[in-house]
Order: structure tokens, then C-alpha cells, then sequence
């Protein structure tokens, strides 16, 4: 099949989940011998590149603004798709919802990953919320299929709008990177250190873990990996922490995001809004031993393989940083059965076939998912 794939900032990955999601998905598909192509934005990704690991690669302009980047550029791409033949579509974000009508009309299916609920974030105000919630109604019929990756998601989309998504989760790769380049990079050593990754956003509780850490006895550091281009303020003070074991590097990505993720002492993921969080399956397919907020996507996700903090009550974060960085050996098994239960559940191969089944029942190839 010639499929494409648009509402992300493009590939090769430099930003965040859905942007590894769509070099994850369009590789893998590419190695099925599918023609993929997947759009990205100038300010984003490099403008002269055209291929990557068998994926095409089309750059269209867009706008750096919070309210505007998103469906301005996917609005782009999608009049580019329109002079092209596709045999099906893949749109990024509900907020895109409205443009999927239009490669429709052209007898284009399409599939909308509606990712979370990106209308409880705080960074969008009321006018970017009301527009999510809208986007959320028009991804119901607009599109051919919808996909969420957390039952959650399921559930509220069947609840509020009597809308069966289909539920297929995020991937993640099993096993570590045994350089540690990064780590000499940053002045942190393996095992000594926890990781925090997430775009430096208040509904992503970095101040939450910042201010638990501040309270944790011991010579570990912790790694704040991430940034975020509209929260200036937000970020600022963050870093005006006094405590030097605190190691903010903006964001990294690639072989050292990799590296950072291989050799932590412990994870933690303390992010409420969304659905499945890219990072924490990636950190699960690390081996990683894991703390999360305890809100029910994440739960979905780790099950009993990781433990849980309550996000509005910093104390319990520093009270289980505590008791495991004093008592190591005890994080052991939850490495083992978190490792276990990527494979089950979360391999990207299993992802993309989900994926294959769904476009080819869309373009009347195949009946049944």
C-alpha cells in the first residue's frame, strides 16, 4: 500500500512521542515493503532531506506558534497529499480532525490517532480547550477509523460520544544501550542517577518531582530530560533550583536519549494528561525500574511491574525515592517482570501490524481487523 503520514512534526524523531511513533511506524512498515510517505515541518527537520531508513520525506512550511504550527502545517501537507496517490492516510492529533474530511471526498480512507485528552492540558487556555473538545466530536465521523492507545481513552470517546475507538498501544524496543556517552556528556555516572522525561509542562509535574527530589537524601542525581518551546516561564523556574544534583539537558534524542534510558538507577514518570506516554514504555523496554504518578492510563501501562506516587502530594515521591535508593536490591524484580511485560505487550512489530490490519481493512483489502 502507498500510505501517509501527517500531524507530526516529522522524522527522523527530534521532539516528542508522536513524532517517535511515526518513524517507528512508517520503518517498520517500509520494511513490510509499503510505500510510506511521512510529512514534517521546515522548522523542525532538516528541508533538504528526502528519505529516511526507506521512509519518503516531505518538508512543508509551517508557523512557530503554539495555537497555529499544528493545523497549519497539517493543513499544508494535506493539500500536498491531495495532488498524490494514496491508498490510505495516517493523521496525528484530534486537533487535525477537520482537515481528514478532505482526502475523503477524494476517496482517500483515513485513520486519526487521537493520542489523549489534550483539552486538560494547561498550557492551551480556553480557547485552544474549546477547540480540542470540538476536534474530539469531529474525529467521532469525520475520519474512517479513530485509534487510541490506552483503554482509558477508549472508554471516555465510547462514554461521551457512543464511539468504539480501536485500541492499539505504543511500542517500544526491549534491551539497552551498552555506550554511555552521554552520561560522561552531563557528568552523571550508570546507575546513579534518575531519569525524568517529558516536555517541561505543568500538567507534566516537573516541579512536582524537582521538589520531591530536593528532600531525598543521597548522592544520586536526578536527570531532567526535556523542554518545551512555550512554557518560558514555567521552565525558568524549574531551574532556579538550588540543588546541584539537579541536571537539566533540554532535550536529547537518539543514541543519547537511548543511553540515558539505559543506565538509569530509576525512572519516573509523574505526567496526568494523555493517554500511553511514550517515554514510559521506552523506559520499560530499558529494563528500567520504574515510579509513576497513579493515574489509570499509567497504571494500564506498568500494571504491577513499577510502583506509584500521588502527583498532589509530592512527600509520597520522596518517601519511595528514599526507601529504594537505601534499599537497592529491592528493584530488581520489578526490572525483571517490567521487561516481561513490554514483550507481551508493547513490542513495536506487534504495534505495526495492528496498524496493517487496520489499513487494509479501510481500503477493503482485508474484512476484518
Amino acid at each position: 500500500m502507498k500510505i501517509a503520514i501527517l500531524g507530526t512534526r516529522g522524522i527522523p524523531a527530534n521532539y516528542g512521542g508522536f513524532e517517535t511513533f511515526a518513524e517507528e511506524i512508517s520503518t517498520h512498515l517500509a520494511k513490510r515493503g509499503h510505500d510510506v510517505t511521512v510529512y514534517g515541518r521546515s522548522h523542525y527537520i532538516d528541508k533538504t532531506r528526502k528519505e529516511y531508513r526507506g521512509v519518503k520525506i516531505v518538508v512543508t512550511p509551517g508557523i512557530k506558534n503554539k495555537y497555529l504550527d499544528t493545523p497549519l502545517n497539517t493543513l499544508i501537507s494535506t493539500v500536498h497529499l491531495m495532488f498524490n496517490k494514496y491508498d490510505a492516510a495516517l493523521y496525528c492529533n484530534s486537533a487535525n480532525a477537520f482537515l481528514t474530511i478532505f482526502p475523503r471526498l477524494k476517496g482517500i480512507p483515513v485513520v486519526l490517532n487521537v493520542d489523549g485528552l489534550e483539552w486538560k492540558r494547561e498550557k492551551w487556555g480556553r480557547f485552544g480547550r474549546s477547540v480540542y473538545k470540538i476536534s474530539e466530536f469531529l474525529s467521532t465521523f469525520l475520519p474512517n477509523a479513530i485509534v487510541t492507545d490506552a483503554k482509558e481513552i477508549c472508554s471516555y470517546y465510547k462514554k461521551k460520544f457512543n464511539k468504539q475507538g480501536l485500541l492499539i498501544p505504543y511500542g517500544a524496543h526491549v534491551g539497552r544501550e551498552e555506550s554511555a556517552d552521554v552520561l560522561k556528556q552531563f557528568g552523571v555516572e550508570k546507575g546513579r542517577y534518575l531519569l525524568y522525561v517529558s516536555r517541561l509542562e505543568p500538567e507534566n509535574n516537573a516541579h512536582v518531582v524537582v521538589k520531591a527530589f530536593e528532600k531525598v537524601k543521597t548522592d544520586y542525581k536526578l536527570v531532567m530530560v526535556g523542554d518545551a518551546p512555550y512554557s518560558t516561564d514555567y521552565i525558568k523556574k524549574l531551574k532556579s533550583t538550588k540543588d546541584p544534583r539537579i541536571i537539566f539537558t533540554g532535550y536529547v534524542f537518539g543514541k543519547g536519549y537511548r543511553e540515558f534510558q539505559s543506565h538509569a538507577f530509576a525512572y519516573i514518570q509523574a505526567t496526568e494528561a494523555g493517554g500511553t506516554q511514550p517515554a514510559l514504555v521506552e523506559a520499560m523496554g530499558r529494563g528500567n525500574f520504574i515510579i509513576a504518578n497513579d493515574v489509570v492510563q499509567h497504571r494500564e501501562v506498568l500494571g504491577d511491574t513499577g510502583i506509584y506516587f500521588k502527583a498532589c502530594s509530592p512527600d509520597t515521591l520522596t518517601k519511595e525515592i528514599q526507601f529504594y535508593v537505601d534499599n537497592p536490591e529491592k528493584t530488581e524484580d520489578f526490572r525483571k517482570k517490567v521487561i516481561e511485560r513490554v514483550k507481551e505487550k508493547y513490542s513495536w512489530d506487534a504495534v505495526t501490524s495492528q496498524y496493517e490490519t487496520l489499513f487494509k481493512r479501510i481500503t477493503g483489502r482485508k474484512s476484518n481487523v
